[in-house]
């Protein structure tokens, strides 16, 4: 096992109904370097959400109170929150369940049991993606695009106004009540688009937008 990291401390908040999972995950994820902050469902992390800002949302998707779609949904439409890559924890692992939990806004979908190597892997490779949005947004629009997809890519008209909405950091739900259908069908152009972009998730894909004047 590597050592524990020694750069700034980065905050996640991990959020599951199973005690021994919170307290494995927990325990491996500070050894690693994390300040790890623990929810029991939904319900009680969007109640932490108010005064905690992590980094990083690991989140249960069947919980009681709040399942991890609502929770997801919530925090996709606070713009205070919107930004924070989410990683979903789920026994359920068809690939229906992926593109549900990619397109509800998780950024990434890791299915029970994992490894603990794995993990950490997602963490990293999450906290750095967003890291380097960030840093694009801060430069402005004149910077180089640094995400590649096929040059000939093209969104249909609804398409564009999705993605739109999508680099805003607006839930499904949200973007189906702006547009007036329903939320499957935003889940169908979500996934369409990433189909057609070669990208994994959301964030991606709104990466994509913004550096492409798409949003």
């Amino acid at each position: 096992m590597k050592e524990a990291n020694t750069g700034e401390q980065k905050k996640l908040l991990l959020i599951d109904d199973d005690p021994n999972l919170i307290l494995l995950v927990k325990d491996y994820l500070e050894f690693r370097g994390y300040q790890v902050m623990t929810a029991g469902n939904g319900r009680e992390a969007l109640s932490a959400l108010i005064e905690l800002s992590p980094d990083m949302i690991i989140c249960d998707v069947m919980m009681p109170e709040m399942d991890g779609y609502a929770f997801v949904e919530q925090v996709r439409q606070d713009p205070g929150k919107s930004w924070i890559p989410i990683l979903f924890l789920s026994a359920k692992g068809q690939s229906q369940d992926r593109v549900k939990g990619l397109t509800t806004g998780a950024d990434v979908y890791m299915v029970k049991p994992f490894e603990p190597e794995e993990l950490v892997a997602q963490v990293e490779s999450s906290l750095k993606q967003a890291t380097r949005l960030i840093h694009h947004q801060n430069r402005g629009p004149n910077s180089i695009p640094t995400i590649q997809v096929p040059f000939d890519v093209e969104l249909t008209p609804t398409e564009l106004k999705v993605v739109q909405f999508v680099a805003r950091g607006m839930a499904n739900r949200q973007i189906a009540e702006e547009l007036k259908v329903s939320q499957r069908t935003i889940e169908s152009h979500v996934s369409n688009m990433l189909g057609k972009t070669g990208l994994h998730n959301r964030t991606e894909l709104a990466r994509w937008a913004v550096e492409n004047n798409k949003a």
